[in-house]
């Protein structure tokens, strides 16, 4: 079932922004899912560091979770749908979930930094679409959600380095 035309004022074509909106859908999924593991690593860090992992985690997975509203709002602008469930969510994303029982500090700082620069390549893409369909707002708050997985992948590293 295809979804109805949703008539959202646009001077955008149609054709152009289904591409932008798939691109889009990709980094939600990918926010959502580097969401969920950055919580469960919050949730369940060890170790002499526990207090800086541990809010830092909390504050990074805040970050990302309000970037994953701009994301779908941005979808929805363009005149499309965006992701509805956890199951449409696992269909669309790239980076892999952890449900490992136990993972250590540094694996989850690793894992996470790689996971951030693996969400930033997803966001240059997001940005490229834009710029094929001349969707400059899309164009210009990718940006800013670049620069934000770059610093989380940045802080993430630096907090790694001699772990």
């Amino acid at each position: 079932m295809t979804a109805p035309d949703l008539k959202t004022p646009t001077d955008l074509k149609s054709n152009e922004t289904k591409s932008v909106a798939q691109a889009l859908n990709g980094a939600l999924a990918d926010s959502y899912a580097l969401y969920l593991k950055t919580k469960n690593f919050h949730w369940h860090v060890s170790g002499p560091h526990f207090r800086d992992y541990h809010l830092m985690f909390d504050e990074q997975a805040a970050e990302i979770l309000a970037t994953t509203d701009l994301i779908a709002e941005r979808v929805r602008k363009t005149g499309n749908v965006t992701l509805r469930s956890i199951g449409d969510i696992s269909r669309h994303q790239s980076l892999k979930d952890n449900d490992a029982d136990f993972v250590s500090p540094v694996d989850m700082l690793k894992e996470l930094r790689d996971d951030n620069l693996a969400l930033v390549e997803t966001f240059r893409v997001v940005k490229a679409a834009a710029a094929d369909a001349g969707d400059n707002a899309t164009e210009g708050v990718v940006d800013d959600w670049t620069d934000q997985a770059e610093q989380r992948a940045w802080f993430l590293f630096e907090a790694g380095r001699g772990a």
